[in-house]
């Protein structure tokens, strides 16, 4: 069975599905999601609208999955008669082409119609973005939108603006109206006024007269006795001790030293800063005093106990013994014990008689009347948001897919990626491939992975808003950058930010930057030392100047005596260690250059040949670096899933890296007033041309081609380099011969 004829493309060593028409987006369900470039991204920080990703996410979680843009495209070919609507999508929204022979488009149709003629186009046939965004606001900003919250303008009424605001101050998150202001909702309401019923009710039984020891004020007045009651029996405990044993007494009284730091400062009207303090002077055997001689910080409570539960229980007194305390909490005890009974809500502060005076206006119902009214425009705002979502997903699903499904708008020139937000200016040159850093924890992790070198930023505009971006630099060198330079971010709406660069992640930019980069670490390296020994020794000396300048003035005040000065001594060991070392280097110089020198005309092949085992790990490094350049990981630092890692290599690194260059037509003038003055460079060459023929004739490489007069083995002699003459082989000691036998004679 033959499948649905995709066309693919090549782009960042991946292949990617080409969509240009709707019948594509349609037959995206039958395409494997591991050709898929992406498999979800976030709702925001991407230049694209966040209305339609937040149409598209239907799990509400901020990320648009691969599913949710399948169902997105499923519904709308649900709704369209002609799906190549989708391949159109700078044009609006034709209502001949929403298929009205489905109860959801013959709903659409009847709403968008309705849309045009309350923003006063009733006789046109299309429907756009902005015209839907100018209905909804006007929808949205209506008392009964049908999102079922009541905000305080959503009636005249005084009184029901009170109780709207009354239980929002209760509420720890609001809900939100669809015109951005906080409302109540039903189960709000029903809340509050259950939750006043309830303490309605506790109260009543809180004041039955087993329980009513105070009155028909016990449930409230006995918070007074509550406020204190930790610190009375404190104070008695104290009292208990120091009767008990004297000693204790330096230890149940607060420390004198306690009183230093506070009398020190202006203390505050509330004397807050003896609240840990004790209620009153502790002694053995001794009362709690009621009007002189309290803790500042609990005068008041402690008289307001006094006024509520001292009077009405034990009567007029000037003090309270442990036996009164323990008298009033033994009368206390029902309704001390009934309190952890008490019914909480939020709304505890607000009081009964006010909530009495809301009931019997019937302010309650009112609310709910109100809900209800708001409630039954539900179907007509889902109506409205069917048609917002379809004129949305007209626009946007192919442009969506072609940054999701396939990057074919990074890849193409001309074009921008939805996850590209501007250009950074810096160094001459433009860098267009910057995105946003939604999670900076995740980029020290992940930008590392990208092979590329970046350039981390904070940006800050004329507003005020801050921003955190990430460039990439791939093309060019990098020479000159350095944490804290600053520079200047354009976004895509064109609005200026101001921009430094907070962190580095150095990479590899091309196999030409990588040849020179041994040779410019080395010179970093030398200047570092240089300056490093410099100030080192700048230091020492003033230092020394200041030691020297301190010991004048004190001889010179005839404090101490001038030292005599310190004998020089020679070390003789260092000396000639000095001395092996110079002349252990010399010879290794010596013997590498008689070794370049012998090779003769092959000298610049030498050169070349020693720079290139010098740069070549470099390179090698940056070849293997810039093969695994990619955008992966800076994506799925921000949020995405990426199924592949779609490739930077180096003739798309120089597209998105614009070095400075002169416009068209451009004239310029050579004539720098302030330009240095450099020996002319044909000069060098002269002189080294003459220095290399001398030393080839001092070397006798050139005797072959001169006249005998003047070659280097008759001018020099035996000086001559060439004129190196065999020695001749050793002559053999002579072996002594063997004198002859003797003759016997028989």
């Amino acid at each position: 069975m033959q499948g649905y004829g995709f066309r693919f493309f090549r782009a960042g060593g991946v292949d990617q599905v080409e969509l240009k028409t709707g019948a594509d987006l349609v037959a995206l369900k039958d395409l494997k999601q591991e050709l898929w470039v992406a498999l979800s991204c976030p709702v925001l920080g991407l230049q694209f609208d966040e209305r339609t990703l937040a149409l598209i996410d239907a799990d509400h979680d901020g990320r648009v999955q691969a599913p949710e843009l399948l169902n997105a495209i499923a519904w709308t070919n649900s709704v369209l008669r002609d799906i190549e609507e989708l391949s159109v999508p700078d044009e609006p929204l034709k209502l001949s082409s929403i298929d009205q022979e489905t109860d959801a488009g013959k709903l659409i149709h009847r709403t968008a119609r309705a849309l045009l003629k309350s923003v006063g186009k009733s006789s046109s046939d299309t429907l756009s973005p902005s015209e839907v965004h100018e209905a909804l606001t006007k929808f949205n900003q209506e008392p009964d939108n049908g999102d079922g919250i009541l905000p305080e303008t959503a009636t005249p009424d005084e009184s029901l603006k009170a109780l709207i605001k009354t239980v929002l101050s209760g509420v720890a998150t609001p809900s939100v109206d669809r015109n951005g202001q906080p409302g109540v909702t039903k189960d709000q309401v029903d809340a509050f006024f259950a939750a006043a019923g309830a303490r309605r009710d506790w109260n009543v039984q809180a004041n039955s007269e087993e329980r009513a020891v105070l009155g028909p004020k016990t449930a409230t007045d006995i918070g007074a006795f509550l406020a204190v009651r930790s610190k009375l029996e404190d104070f008695f405990v104290r009292v208990r001790a120091v009767s008990f044993d004297a000693r204790a007494l330096t230890a149940m009284k607060q420390e004198e030293t306690a009183y230093l730091s506070i009398g020190a400062r202006t203390i505050a009207a509330n004397a807050a800063d003896f609240e840990t303090f004790p209620l009153a002077h502790i002694a053995p055997n001794v009362a709690l005093p009621l009007h002189q001689g309290l803790n500042p910080a609990w005068d008041e409570r402690v008289h307001a106990f006094y006024e509520k539960i001292v009077r009405p229980l034990v009567g007029d007194k000037d003090s309270l013994t442990e036996q009164d305390y323990d008298y009033i909490v033994s009368r206390l005890a029902p309704q001390l014990e009934f309190q952890a009974t008490k019914p909480t809500s939020p709304w505890d502060a607000v009081d009964l008689a006010q909530v009495d005076t809301w009931l019997e206006a019937g302010a309650h119902g009112q609310l709910l009347e109100l809900l209800s009214q708001d409630l039954a425009a539900t179907e007509e705002a889902g109506a409205l948001e069917q048609v917002e979502r379809l004129v949305h997903y007209k626009r946007d699903l192919l442009r969506l897919a072609n940054n999701f499904v396939a990057f074919r708008d990074f890849y193409a020139p001309g074009k921008t990626a939805i996850f590209q937000i501007g250009k950074l200016y810096i160094d001459q040159r433009v860098l267009s491939l910057v995105m946003r850093v939604v999670d900076p924890a995740k980029h020290v992790t992940l930008g590392p992975l990208a092979a590329t070198y970046l350039l981390y930023c904070d940006a800050k505009n004329d507003k005020g808003e801050k921003m955190a971006i990430v460039a990439a630099v791939t093309n060019g060198d990098v020479d000159h950058f350095s944490v804290g330079r600053n520079a200047l971010f354009y976004d895509n709406a064109g609005n200026d930010w101001d921009a430094v660069v907070t962190r580095i992640v150095d990479n590899p930019i091309s196999i030409r930057q990588a040849f020179w980069s041994p040779y410019k670490k080395l010179v970093r390296l030398i200047e570092e030392q240089v300056n490093k020994r410099a100030a080192e020794a700048e230091a020492e000396s003033q230092a020394n100047m200041q030691k020297n300048a301190t010991e004048a003035d004190a001889i010179s005040k005839g404090k101490v005596t001038a030292p005599p000065p310190p004998p020089k001594k020679l070390d003789i060991g260092v000396v000639a260690a000095l001395g092996v070392a110079v002349g252990g280097i010399t010879a290794a110089l010596g013997v590498f250059i008689n070794a370049f020198l012998g090779l003769g005309f092959w000298i610049p092949l030498g050169i070349i040949g020693l720079l290139l085992a010098i740069s070549t790990p470099a390179m090698a490094v940056a070849w293997l670096k810039l093969r695994r350049r990619n955008l992966g990981p800076l994506l799925d630092a921000n949020g995405w899933a990426i199924n592949v890692l779609p490739r930077i290599n180096v003739p798309l690194g120089r597209s998105l890296t614009k070095l400075a260059v002169l416009p068209p037509g451009a004239q310029r003038n050579l004539a720098d007033p302030f330009a240095e003055k450099h020996t002319a460079w044909w000069k060098w060459l002269i002189l080294a041309v003459v220095v290399g023929t001398g030393l080839f004739w001092y070397l006798g490489k050139l005797d072959t081609h001169l006249p005998q007069k003047y070659r280097s083995v008759s001018v020099l002699g035996e000086a001559a380099p060439a004129n190196v003459k065999a020695e001749p082989p050793a002559t053999p000691a002579p072996t002594a011969t063997p004198a002859p036998a003797a003759t016997t004679t028989p």
